[in-house]
């Protein structure tokens, strides 16, 4: 038996050099993938790399397939798998009428494991490999989540939602309990395998003053040190316009939204704050100052009505940004549906997103903003074989859009636009197949 797998087909990825993007598209291509480490040994032209390699039996070809790397969801919730597509509301009123209620039920571990096999099952089958999630206020939310994950070989981050306030009582913690609920958990998860901990306050109008000085200690508590990932923090910023009041009254004391994070020592690159569709400039500079990340979510801010985004802005402030699902604010699983809708919110603010920033958004920028590109995000050498395959003649548009395609541009176009799950045919993590279509 061969110790390397090989996959060969038209690849695409993308690259960073001294701070450019670049696009690389390789039309007929080899991958080779270490068996046991389930890393990237070398990625190139076919031709150039087939007399090297013995290849035999663990050849894989994809005649009419597009090797790519999985998608990365940087903010979505698990535990609303059951709550998506939920009708009529905006955010603060969609928490209490259908989020708060669905959250309740994962007090029992047996639902919380049937829901997140049922999403995990979800993410896969659209091509998604890595995903930051919110789990809720239960410690058993989030261990039947890694289990699941582990169990699979996925690479994910999750936390314990920490909620001390403004919530049903059943839902609700302590500032105590929630530091040493979360402690637990990290100890027992965090850098296990593929798996990493995000220390999670809902939002602020859900967590008192103590409880979000509590989640700064565990930040302080497991930070980078060399080889070992710190944990990250997620929570949102600036979603809706009466969520940012709310926070107002709650917090005089702080300048703005963002900096109640700040203030309590929140903030810096290891925190990734979702939405952010009315950030101010000084808070934009402010993020920019302390290496804070952002994680934007167009579908959930189309369809509760939140707001537009102004990727245009976080890009002139220097902010690292990547796109996300969020269900189940956000009505799709897709990624794809996530960077078609991003293209629209960025032409009605008069900007248009590159097709090539668009899929950057979904893998190495989204790696970056995990602090995970040194591990996933494109096909680099050493970096762990989660990669999708897409079928180009999925549909029968896409199939005659693409004999349009010109350049890879006009490919990656033409499947945002136009693509959903259906485009995606095989899913490998570290190089073994997880799914066929």
């Amino acid at each position: 038996m061969s110790k390397n797998n090989f996959y060969r087909g038209s690849i695409y990825h993308c690259i960073e050099s001294n701070g450019k993007l670049e696009p690389i598209y390789i039309k007929d291509g080899l991958m080779v993938v270490d068996t046991k480490s389930g890393c990237i040994i070398e990625v190139g032209e076919y031709i150039s790399l087939a007399s090297k390699w013995p290849q035999s039996e663990s050849l894989t070809h994809f005649k009419d397939g597009l090797i790519m790397p999985g998608f990365i969801d940087t903010h979505v919730h698990y535990p609303q798998y059951k709550v998506i597509a939920s009708f009529g509301t905006s955010l603060l009123e969609w928490l209490k009428k259908y989020t708060f209620v669905e959250e309740q039920k994962f007090i029992d571990s047996d639902y919380a494991s049937q829901v997140a096999e049922l999403f995990l099952d979800e993410i896969v089958k659209n091509g998604t490999t890595t995903a930051m999630t919110f789990c809720t206020s239960h410690k058993q939310s989030v261990d039947v989540f890694f289990a699941a994950a582990e169990k699979r070989n996925l690479r994910m981050v999750a936390g314990k939602v920490m909620m001390d306030r403004n919530a049903p009582k059943a839902l609700c913690d302590s500032p105590e309990d929630s530091y040493n609920d979360s402690k637990e958990l990290i100890e027992k998860w965090h850098n296990k395998g593929r798996l990493s901990y995000a220390v999670t306050p809902r939002f602020a109008p859900t967590s008192t003053t103590e409880q979000l000085t509590e989640a700064a200690k565990l930040l302080n508590e497991y930070p980078n040190n060399g080889d070992s990932k710190g944990v990250l923090l997620q929570t949102h910023l600036n979603e809706n316009d009466k969520e940012i009041e709310w926070v107002n009254e709650l917090f005089p004391e702080s300048n703005n939204y963002f900096d109640v994070y700040h203030d309590h020592g929140l903030t810096g690159s290891n925190s990734v704050f979702g939405h952010c569709i009315y950030n101010t400039d000084e808070e934009y500079l402010r993020m920019s100052e302390t290496g804070s990340k952002v994680s934007l979510c167009p579908t959930s801010n189309l369809f509760l009505g939140s707001g537009l985004f102004r990727l245009d802005k976080l890009e002139s402030f220097g902010i690292d940004t990547a796109l996300a699902s969020d269900v189940g604010g956000g009505d799709s699983f897709s990624m794809f549906k996530v960077m078609n809708e991003a293209y629209k919110i960025c032409r009605l603010n008069d900007y248009s997103l590159d097709p090539i920033k668009a899929f950057y958004l979904t893998t190495l920028a989204a790696a970056k903003v995990l602090n995970l590109d040194d591990r996933i995000g494109n096909f680099e050498v050493k970096k762990e074989a989660d990669f999708i395959v897409i079928d180009l003649n999925a549909t029968e548009l896409i199939s005659q859009k693409m004999k349009t395609a010109s350049s890879i541009s006009d490919i990656l176009f033409n499947l945002m636009t136009l693509g959903d799950d259906r485009l995606i045919d095989e899913v490998y993590i570290l190089g073994q197949r997880a799914y066929k279509k």
